[in-house]
């Protein structure tokens, strides 16, 4: 079935030696406290660089010879093997036969010619797709496209689910400060009518564009929406006067004025009224969740601008050829994924944190939930085989100082490890002072100091040494040794958080890779959408579909039936 079949990776020498690792480390007694005392080049020997992102990976629980085991495991996978079979279009998505080129999405025009896959000039095709959203793009935002009264868009709304609301939102809020065309933008993707409620509430139908994200135009979710969207767009049109009551000239024209797509089906697109030429395509080489970069983007190419974007994408390139190009033993990308394994594998730590220090990525940690669980929450390898090892990690959030006053705690002095990333960077957009003290150090001061106080804790001699009682001693003891990786930037630009996302993209693959498994499919989704459409009709009226439901739906349905209102 498989190309290759996966290799496993437990029965491999550089397993064992790592389990001989891991379990030395436990009878000697893991101490980051002692191994920094020990090591003066520990943090020199555990820190790296790339692109303009720097990584300290020294309070993890590791040591140098954990690395080279790190590296030894990823030879022994063929890592190395299936990156190259990934950038170069093997169909290595092996439930759906596909090739996974998410990479081709940001590589420059001068590659044009280089990726031939099933005979498609993946990079000319992609560039084409570009220059049409761009000029699309530079039209919106000098206001040559406008509404059907002629008037600026000044609102963008992007309707889709999944990956094709994810990403977009994540590098909306992310990338607010170079929102510099007038333009904003709004995201519904819920079906639950509330959403579309809330995010159409206080828009000027005039200045509106929708934007129907759905490769298939067939999503449940996005073409309810989608519709109600329309309904919502042509009622407040003729309320206002701005089209004629009952006009189907003017309310077709409405709807190519207000409305484009990025979808692959042309004829669902035109049944909807939105003319063909302005709809966006991508391929079937790019999931969902690594799709922000492609057409699914639009909305941030209009808000931001073409040249936003192309540093977006150069961000996300820079990290892919540093990727494939750098040696296992200096490429912190590898490391990285090894190192969330070594966690998962050999702690048996079943959560990861993501904490941004930055609150214009209050959105990243929702974001990383659905690349990394949904590409690597699975219990068979990419052979149909079970897997051999326990896989994926429940991916977490918020932004800090936010969650130091919520969920902490239990990072600190819970009874569970939870590795966690800790997000900076050095300047921001938003300077500002209180009194004398500069916010953004007192700011990067917490970021500085949760790592620190996970890493070394504080022992109840020290606490003694406070005055504390000694009745409360043992609650104000922390017993350190909580693994973290601090991830610091110069600044979140469009360039940073092309990069930010690509690392964990990667990440995310190297896992999969030493697990065995085709991280670029997702059949754990299709189940529930599949029995959610024999249900809706026994809610309200089918008593036939009812009956053949079990017990417990029954019952909940017959709950709603006795209780609605409306």
């Amino acid at each position: 079935m498989a190309i290759n079949p996966p290799i496993d990776a437990t029965k491999t020498p550089a397993w064992v030696a790592l389990q001989k690792h891991y379990d030395e480390l436990q009878a000697e007694g893991i101490s980051l406290k002692k191994w920094f005392a020990e090591d003066p080049d520990r943090v020199k020997e555990l820190s790296f660089d790339a692109g303009d992102l720097h990584f300290d990976l020294s309070k993890n629980l590791i040591t140098p010879e954990t690395l080279r085991l790190f590296t030894f495991l990823a030879d022994e996978v063929k890592l190395g093997d299936r990156i190259k079979a990934m950038y170069s279009g093997v169909h290595i998505n092996n439930t759906e036969d596909r090739a996974v080129l998410h990479t081709a999405l940001r590589r420059p025009v001068e590659d044009e010619g280089k990726y031939i896959v099933d005979g498609q000039d993946t990079v000319k095709d992609v560039r084409e797709t570009l220059d049409k959203i761009y000029a699309f793009a530079d039209d919106v935002r000098s206001g040559k496209w406008t509404g059907i009264t002629g008037r600026k868009i000044e609102t963008v709304v992007n309707i889709g689910i999944g990956g094709s609301d994810l990403g977009p939102v994540m590098a909306y809020e992310a990338l607010k400060p170079y929102a510099d065309a007038g333009i904003s933008a709004r995201y519904i993707s819920n079906i639950d009518p509330n959403d579309l409620a809330e995010k159409t509430k206080g828009l000027d139908p005039e200045t509106t564009l929708f934007i129907i994200v759905s490769k298939t135009f067939t999503t449940l979710e996005t073409l309810t929406n989608a519709r109600e969207a329309r309904t919502w767009l042509l009622e407040e049109l003729e309320a206002n006067g701005a089209i004629a009551s009952g006009d189907e000239a003017q309310r077709a024209e409405a709807i190519k004025k207000h409305f484009v797509a990025v979808s692959t089906n042309l004829e669902k697109v035109a049944e909807f009224g939105i003319d063909p030429a302005n709809a966006f395509g991508f391929w079937n080489w790019v999931g969902g969740r690594y799709s922000v970069d492609s057409a699914v983007g639009t909305s941030l190419a209009v808000v931001f601008g073409p040249a936003r974007f192309e540093e977006f994408l150069h961000g996300f390139h820079e990290i892919d050829e540093y990727f494939a190009n750098t040696p296992f033993e200096k490429n912190v990308v590898v490391l990285l994924g090894m190192l969330n394994v070594w966690y998962r594998n050999f702690f048996k730590a079943a959560s990861h944190a993501v904490l941004p220090y930055d609150q214009y990525l209050h959105r990243f940690p929702a974001y990383l939930q659905q690349l990394t669980m949904e590409s690597n929450g699975k219990s068979v390898r990419w052979d149909g085989t079970p897997v051999t090892t326990e896989t994926g990690e429940i991916f977490w959030g918020e932004p800090g100082t936010n969650g130091q006053h919520a969920f902490y705690q239990l990072i600190h002095q819970g009874t569970q490890l939870i590795p966690a990333d800790f997000i900076a960077f050095v300047n921001t957009p938003n300077p500002t002072k209180d009194g004398d003290q500069d916010v953004h150090e007192l700011f990067l001061g917490n970021y500085f100091a949760q790592t620190k106080a996970l890493a070394f804790g504080k022992t109840a001699d020290e606490v003694r040494a406070e005055g504390t009682p000694e009745e409360i001693v043992p609650a104000r003891v922390f017993t350190g040794n909580r693994p973290t990786t601090s991830i610091f930037g110069v600044a979140l630009t469009p360039f940073s958080l092309g990069e930010l996302i690509a690392l964990y993209e990667h990440i995310t693959f190297v896992e999969g890779t030493v697990w065995g498994l085709d991280s670029y499919d997702q059949w754990g989704v299709e189940l529930g959408k599949q029995l959610a459409k024999q249900i809706t009709p026994a809610i309200s009226k089918d008593d036939e579909a009812l009956a053949q439901q079990d017990a417990s739906t029954q019952s909940l349905i017959k709950f709603y039936r006795e209780h609605r209102e409306f």
